[in-house]
């Protein structure tokens, strides 16, 4: 009984702020709330890119990694922008603003550890930002848990951590999110590197 009238209250606060925001343009927040953190949200396949506009018109902030490739067909060839991260968005909330997520059409599930949603470092979602407002070659990569570490030094993604690759001499840095067990290589110079040699 206790969950349903829990359940009840979260209900008519989502209307009451639902009210709220189509009166006021600023994002929903409240003096003294609770921190907000990055989340990975899990969603139905292919459904990234309409689930960040729904966020996003829900006034809550979303980062969708975006790289783009060329799709060759027989007839035509085309470039297209493809999620970095298949299946994920990023969003920004309070604990008390999950369930406003979870209701988003298409939404899945929060990436969650023991029942409980798994924040994920500031700077690794600022690294991944630096890289692509850069417009630097980002491209997925094989996930990596191990390897030559290394850190940028230099450049747009200064301060950030991967493991080094070298791909047809060029140097990469792979940044892996370990929550998602994903990972994307950037491209850097080999002078932006520390502890390359």
């Amino acid at each position: 009984m206790a969950k349903l009238h829990l359940l009840t209250y979260e209900m008519s606060e989502l209307a009451e702020l639902g009210s709220n925001a189509t009166s006021q343009s600023a994002p929903l927040s409240t003096p003294g709330a609770a921190t907000a953190n990055w989340y990975a949200v899990y969603t139905c396949a292919r459904h990234e890119k309409c689930v960040a506009k729904q966020l996003q018109d829900r006034k809550l902030e979303k980062f969708l990694p975006l790289y783009r490739r060329v799709h060759r067909w027989k007839d035509r060839s085309k470039l297209v922008e493809l999620a970095l991260f298949p299946s994920y968005v990023f969003v920004r909330i309070t604990p008390a603003e999950r369930l406003r997520v979870l209701q988003v059409p298409g939404v899945v599930r929060l990436v969650s550890l023991h029942g409980e949603p798994v924040p994920i470092p500031e700077q690794e979602i600022n690294a991944l930002r630096k890289g692509l407002d850069q417009q630097m070659c980002v491209e997925p990569h094989a996930y990596l848990h191990a390897g030559r570490r290394a850190r940028v030094v230099h450049g747009p993604l200064t301060g950030a951590e991967g493991v080094l690759v070298q791909i047809k001499g060029r140097f990469r840095v792979v940044i892996t999110l370990d929550v998602l067990m994903r990972s994307v290589a950037v491209e850097v110079d080999a002078s932006d590197i520390e502890g390359l040699f």
